[in-house]
């Protein structure tokens, strides 16, 4: 690991391999331009250096780092099975030796930076701007409301624009570290999926959306050896795990002033519909119904997501636990609205069909789940093709075709790598 001091840096930096502060708290990915308020931010928590294996490379154009502050991200020349793998988060944010090599989210192809440059950096920006959020609360510093609800009208804006490209982002894991505040963002957008699919009115889904930024908040106060913790937990150790919500629950109300609506949703995100959760086990509609639509999004988002204590789950079967539930844990039919908004194979998914050929999952069809529209990623005859350059394939019109089974990407990736 190479020192770099923070004098040195200047906004439009870029880096070929992740930058961190305090050995593993990423500061920015590979490929990403340093920003003026990531020195701010290094100058204001007093560090003096931070470090990286990686060299400067070619900064993006003034005038691009000055006025749009868009990702500078590193294109593949070749075909790589790369943009198949997930980061290897470690706990506390950190990413294993081997990811540094091979950064998810700077692995993108030509046209994927071109026409998704504009999504992921309003995807990066969603996370940067709550992980803020979450260091202030963690270090007592005071938040205005109003900061939440600006990232909850970004995320919303988002969703309306880039729905497909931004659910994408969440199953490919394309921003390694910010461990809570991306979990919380990838809950809040399923949640605003959710919310719109079951015709919620516009307030409600900014309640929902609200609460599910800020469901998670509570594990600022609990100690980081608890939550980044690998393997099981001890009885007492669970107990205290689980005193989350109601943290979770006295900051949205107590120090960030939410009403009691968005506060329930934090408090009840953990309840079960057939009253075997916690705190207060609760059944049925008893739950405040965004604590039972972010009950869903989370669910999925912990199942696909790197946890310190397991690997993720390949979102087909992330979908096939869910549909398994038997009304133990969810609302049927908020669950039923989740299933018709993803899709049973999620978008982004990568997927066998019948003929031999492999795809990844591009747009679902709400009303036929299990023919959604993909793009070839290695044909019938073993060519490979970059992201955008396989055929589009509509499984709605094209009946000879159909997905024998979902894959994992990172067996994929060693098999072709």
């Amino acid at each position: 690991m190479k020192k770099i001091e923070v004098k040195t840096l200047y906004p439009g930096m870029v880096f070929s391999e992740p930058v961190y502060i305090e050995g593993n708290n990423l500061l920015v990915p590979a490929g990403i331009a340093v920003r003026k308020r990531d020195i701010e931010h290094l100058i204001k928590w007093g560090y003096d250096t931070v470090t990286t294996e990686g060299d400067t490379v070619q900064p993006p154009p003034a005038e691009t780092v000055e006025t749009t502050e868009k990702p500078k991200v590193m294109v593949l020349e070749d075909v790589s099975l790369d943009f198949f793998d997930s980061a290897e988060t470690q706990p506390g944010g950190g990413i294993s030796g081997e990811t540094k090599k091979r950064t998810t989210g700077s692995v993108l192809s030509l046209t994927d930076v071109q026409e998704n440059k504009g999504a992921y950096r309003s995807y990066v920006d969603l996370i940067e701007r709550l992980d803020e959020v979450f260091f202030n609360i963690e270090a007592g510093v005071s938040v205005e409301p109003r900061t939440v609800d600006n990232i909850t009208g970004k995320l919303l804006q988002a969703v309306r624009e880039e729905k497909d490209r931004i659910i994408g982002f969440i199953l490919g894991g394309e921003v390694s570290g910010y461990v809570l505040a991306k979990s919380s963002i990838n809950a809040a957008i399923l949640s605003a999926l959710i919310a719109m699919e079951l015709k919620s009115p516009h307030h409600e889904v900014m309640q929902v959306v609200t609460g599910a930024l800020l469901h998670d908040i509570g594990m600022l106060r609990l100690p980081k050896e608890l939550t980044s913790k690998s393997g099981g937990l001890s009885g007492a150790e669970l107990q205290r795990m689980q005193a989350h919500t109601l943290y979770s629950y006295k900051i949205v109300t107590k120090e960030l002033l939410y009403p009691e609506d968005v506060g329930l949703i934090a408090l009840q995100h953990h309840e079960r519909w057939d009253g075997e959760g916690y705190p207060r086990r609760i059944s049925g509609t008893g739950i405040e119904i965004g604590a039972r639509i972010v009950s869903v999004a989370d669910a999925f988002e912990a199942m696909v997501s790197e946890k310190p204590y397991r690997n993720s789950m390949i979102g087909y079967q992330a979908m096939k636990n869910l549909l398994s539930d038997n009304s133990r844990r969810f609302d049927p039919d908020v669950l039923k609205g989740f299933i018709k908004t993803m899709g049973i194979y999620p978008i982004g998914s990568i997927i066998l069909l019948n003929n031999g050929a492999i795809a990844r999952v591009t747009e679902v069809q709400g009303d036929a789940p299990l023919r959604p529209k993909i793009r070839i990623l290695i044909d019938e005859f073993g060519k490979m093709f970059k992201q955008d350059e396989g055929d589009m394939i509509d499984l709605l019109t094209e009946k000879s075709l159909f997905i024998a089974r979902a894959l994992d990407p990172k067996e994929l990736s060693k098999k072709h790598g």
